[in-house]
């Protein structure tokens, strides 16, 4: 069985924690999109799925470096220690994600910090691949989600 150390104290880290969203979210990304049938609504889910795993990624980066990576660093720097800006002190030893994944469209993922919206505002353009637009070309960001 078991035996715990006197002193000892077993738990789970912030850090272990907010990694086991981020696998959650990718996982959901993947699965949700085929438990659908609608493949527009599917896309959608899985970019909002995506936005809210660079989300976790991001304030993980935050807390630990104390800022969020610039515009000209953008998402970049959730993979690789960024180079030039303000260089991050304490970056975690391989990154905070794996790769960047392009949008449900083969877009790449919008990031700006300072954001209008907020710290920072991290969109997709959607199927159009343009700004703005309605239905199913509305563009999905950050602010928006529930």
């Amino acid at each position: 069985m078991f035996r715990l150390i006197k002193g000892s104290q077993r738990g789970f880290t912030l850090i272990e924690i907010m990694v086991v969203v981020v696998i959650l979210g990718i996982l959901a990304s993947i699965v949700v999109p085929r438990l659908l049938d609608e493949p527009e609504k599917a896309r959608r889910t899985t970019a909002a799925t995506q936005i809210r795993s660079f989300e976790e990624a991001l304030s993980m980066f935050k807390l630990e470096n104390g800022f969020y990576p610039s515009t000209e660093q953008g998402l970049r720097a959730l993979v690789e220690k960024p180079g030039s800006g303000r260089i991050p002190t304490r970056y975690k030893a391989g990154g905070y994600i794996k790769k960047i994944p392009l949008d449900p469209w083969e877009q790449d993922y919008r990031y700006l910090s300072p954001g209008a919206h907020g710290d920072f505002d991290l969109f997709s353009y959607g199927p159009d691949g343009e700004s703005g637009g309605e239905g199913d070309d509305a563009d999905i960001a950050n602010w928006d989600l529930n």
